[in-house]
């Protein structure tokens, strides 16, 4: 569940409220249905922990995409049925910590970053702790950040982009030692785009029930075709190239 349903979550999910000599007293449990998919979320991304220990580095890596499709889900099912609460908010922020923040840190450190000691470790801290100050500085910003764009990387896409490419560097059969020194600069470089103040197209705005061109139906189908073919190289690519658009649309702007 999108934790900027907060705004619109009923008072009494969390805590009493004052009436007078009286006290309203808190609902008791919690909606199903929005709640199963962030805990879907939540599994998947603890899972993917435990495949890395595993040495699996392929599953886990595909468990983290199939978190951020659980958490994208969670956010709309809510909505859908009018089930949004405080507390789903809360789950949802927490479970993203762990699925794409705790998880790829300790994917990536296992697979690439332990042989180089303290670097590797803290390489990996810098992207965990990236992921944290993002969420909160997001939970923070929702009445005043723009619709249309987030402030910093977000979480999601992160992971993504390291899931991706230890998926394809598995698939391709490339060891994560031998990308050791090259993901010891991508993961923490990562993490400080969460934290800084680059914009990211949120895509939030996006009318997805008007009419297009024929044209942009033809790219959809031939992005799916690409991602049937080699979803992990497609997949990289796809968040890699949105994590460097916004670092490059600000070297863009400078220069006009």
């Amino acid at each position: 569940m999108s934790i900027d349903d907060i705004k619109k979550a009923p008072v009494d999910d969390i805590e009493d409220i004052d009436l007078g000599d009286e006290k309203k007293q808190p609902r008791k449990g919690v909606y199903l249905l929005p709640n199963l998919f962030t805990t879907a979320a939540l599994f998947s991304g603890f899972y993917a922990i435990i495949a890395a220990m595993d040495g699996n580095f392929s599953n886990a890596a595909v468990a983290i995409f199939i978190s951020m499709v659980c958490d994208g889900l969670d956010g709309r099912v809510a909505r859908l049925t009018h089930t949004q609460s405080a507390f789903g908010a809360e789950y949802d922020s927490l479970a993203d910590m762990v699925s794409f923040g705790i998880a790829p840190a300790l994917i990536v450190f296992t697979w690439s970053l332990e042989p180089l000691g303290k670097i590797g470790w803290i390489a990996a801290f810098v992207y965990a702790v990236g992921a944290a100050l993002r969420l909160a500085r997001f939970n923070t910003m929702l009445a005043v950040e723009e619709k249309r764009y987030f402030t910093g990387l977000p979480s999601p896409a992160a992971a993504a982009i390291l899931a991706g490419v230890i998926w394809a560097a598995s698939e391709k059969g490339v060891s994560g030692d031998s990308l050791s020194i090259l993901m010891a600069l991508l993961v923490p470089v990562v993490g400080l785009l969460m934290v800084s103040n680059v914009k990211y197209r949120s895509f939030k705005d996006l009318n997805s029930k008007g009419r297009v061109p024929f044209v942009v139906f033809l790219i959809a189908i031939l992005v799916f075709v690409l991602i049937a073919l080699e979803p992990s190289l497609v997949l990289m690519a796809v968040f890699c190239v949105y994590g460097l658009w916004g670092p490059l649309g600000l070297i863009f702007k400078g220069l006009r």
